[in-house]
């Protein structure tokens, strides 16, 4: 969490890190501004002291809502730079940042630079910066970045705009519901009042509206039906009609609106009715939800919920990727991981996982079996979170209910 900042910074013998791009999709950026969102500029952060926000004198009201200290590029004299520069804003862009370290009184030692932006200017912009100012070694990361293992565990601030985004998202699921179950059968095909088939693409038009109207944006959700819910990541095919009798997976995995925290989660449902196989799956995918659940405890190696769960599929007959590595078909993922401001974080809950369950963690747990050649796929999944006492807290609070009824069942 934010607190381990100066230790990992410490860790990594950093005298500053520095934020650079755009507030959207930028984690790094996110958190260390509180969401605010402002274009371009820097964060500054010295061991010991609060972030510090540089930004265009546009944005200085905007940046000012993250509760940091905010200077302006005019603060730091950058419309002279331009002028020395001759209008070259790569070079005024070099001086503004000799100007932020020694306003900040940051004059020599190891620069961590964070952020998200074109890889190739940064390179460049990185060699440039180096050769101007000798005295500091500006460096980046890969593999575990600092930011990364300050995700790992949230804080209490964090934790109350990720329940919003929670209670706002299984709200959208269960909107989601209703505008199916609103719906009537002609044969095996889900219509509309026209008579016109209900598709996909309706219904994920419904669900971007949804969250639009919760202040929420949709990353690319998952609403796979029938053979596409036979592969875990297929999004489904907009002009395909909703059948009744078929499994679709649902994954919903929003963010806060122009960036921020998500919530994960994914229900499987069957219009009308569901097969005797799907039942039959669904309820050992159930039952292997609740083994993970049962298998947590505090300080517990995220693996060993994996290994429960690979067990008990693999004693019931199906494939997994620890015993048939590289299969296609059953159990064919990990657990879970970590969701914050990426959708994608430590702790991964895999088979040979380091990670350990710890309080502060905020974890999905999504077993899932796939058959696509059978013609479906069922994934259960919620978003939990551990307290400081050791609870595991599921934040996903809409039911498991297999079949949605239609007007008409």
């Amino acid at each position: 969490m934010k607190s381990d900042l100066d230790q990992l910074m410490a860790a990594r013998q950093l005298a500053a890190i520095v934020v650079t791009g755009e507030a959207h999709d930028n984690p790094p950026r996110a958190y260390l501004s509180n969401g605010a969102h402002v274009t371009g500029g820097y964060i500054i952060k010295r061991p010991g002291s609060d972030p510090i926000m540089i930004v265009n004198g546009m944005e200085t009201e905007e940046a000012a809502k993250s509760g940091l200290q905010v200077f302006s590029h005019a603060d730091l004299g950058y419309a002279q730079m331009i002028s020395e520069a001759k209008g070259d804003l790569t070079k005024a862009g070099i001086a503004l940042w000799g100007a932020m370290l020694r306003r900040f009184d940051i004059l020599s030692g190891r620069i961590g630079i964070y952020g998200v932006g074109n890889l190739h200017s940064q390179i460049e912009f990185t060699r440039l910066l180096s050769a101007a100012y000798p005295a500091y070694q500006f460096v980046g990361e890969t593999g575990l970045t600092l930011f990364d293992e300050a995700y790992v565990t949230k804080g209490e601030d964090e934790l109350l705009i990720i329940r919003s985004v929670a209670q706002r998202t299984t709200e959208v699921v269960a909107a989601t519901w209703d505008y199916i179950s609103g719906h009537r059968a002609d044969g095996e095909t889900v219509v509309k009042a026209d008579g016109s088939p209900l598709t996909i693409g309706d219904v994920k038009r419904f669900v971007r509206r949804a969250l639009l109207d919760r202040d929420l944006e949709d990353t690319d959700m998952i609403f796979a039906q029938g053979r596409d819910g036979g592969f875990p990541h297929s999004r489904g095919e907009a002009d395909m009609a909703l059948q009744r009798g078929q499994a679709i997976v649902f994954d919903l995995f929003p963010r806060q609106l122009g960036g921020g925290y998500h919530h994960d989660m994914t229900r499987t449902w069957s219009i009308g009715y569901a097969t005797p196989e799907v039942e039959r799956i669904y309820q050992q995918v159930m039952d292997a939800f609740d083994i993970a659940v049962e298998t947590f405890r505090p300080g517990i190696e995220a693996r060993k919920l994996q290994e429960a769960v690979l067990d008990h599929f693999e004693n019931a007959g199906h494939p997994t990727g620890r015993s048939q590595p590289g299969t296609s078909v059953g159990y064919v993922h990990s657990l879970g991981h970590g969701v914050g401001l990426n959708i994608h974080e430590r702790p991964g809950i895999g088979h040979l996982s380091p990670d350990k369950l710890v309080a502060g963690n905020l974890i999905t747990i999504e077993p899932g079996l796939y058959y696509p050649e059978q013609g479906f796929g069922v994934r259960i999944e919620d978003t939990f979170y551990i307290t400081g006492s050791g609870e595991l807290i599921s934040l996903t609070e809409f039911r498991k209910d297999l079949v949605v009824p239609l007007q008409d069942s």
